[in-house]
């Protein structure tokens, strides 16, 4: 994958009541640079409360990821999750031309996505986080970026 075609940036998006969510512009950029197709494939981050994010032609770099992750000895229970988070529990999400999708219900209440969304592009893939949970990650680059995204909106932390 070429260096410039990473996600990066980040954004804290509105959600509304029927679930439309507008994707931000870096996301859609590099989805389209990408893959030949304008849709997003979601689905439950294996270790983290949040969701992945990527194009339709990383699904093979996912896989790679997870044999690593797994390595030489695989214990079935742990690959069975893994392989079930990164393609059984999948979604493809296509966007309209002003860049709105319909967040699948399940992942977002798996997530626990409500009103606001937060885009945190991690390179390869990018992530969607509820910004009150990502207010409580261990992480504290995560923590400081919702902080810091809550604050520009008006909303308290």
């Amino acid at each position: 994958m070429e260096r410039e075609h990473l996600f990066r940036g980040s954004a804290l998006n509105a959600v509304d009541a029927k679930g439309r969510l507008s994707v931000p512009s870096f996301i859609r950029q590099k989805v389209e640079r990408r893959s030949d197709e304008k849709l997003l494939v979601l689905s439950l981050h294996p270790e983290f409360p949040c969701l992945v994010g990527y194009d339709a032609n990383y699904s093979a770099v996912m896989q790679d990821k997870a044999e690593r992750r797994l390595g030489d000895n695989p214990d079935p229970l742990a690959e069975l999750d893994l392989q079930a988070s990164l393609f059984a529990g999948t979604v493809d999400v296509p966007y309209d031309p002003s860049g709105r999708i319909i967040m699948p219900p399940r992942l977002k209440r798996r997530a626990d996505i409500g009103e606001l969304a937060m885009f945190v592009g991690m390179g390869g893939d990018f992530q969607i986080w509820n910004p009150h949970v990502a207010l409580k990650s261990e992480a504290r680059q995560l923590r400081d970026l919702a902080a810091d995204l809550l604050d520009e909106r008006g909303v308290a932390a």
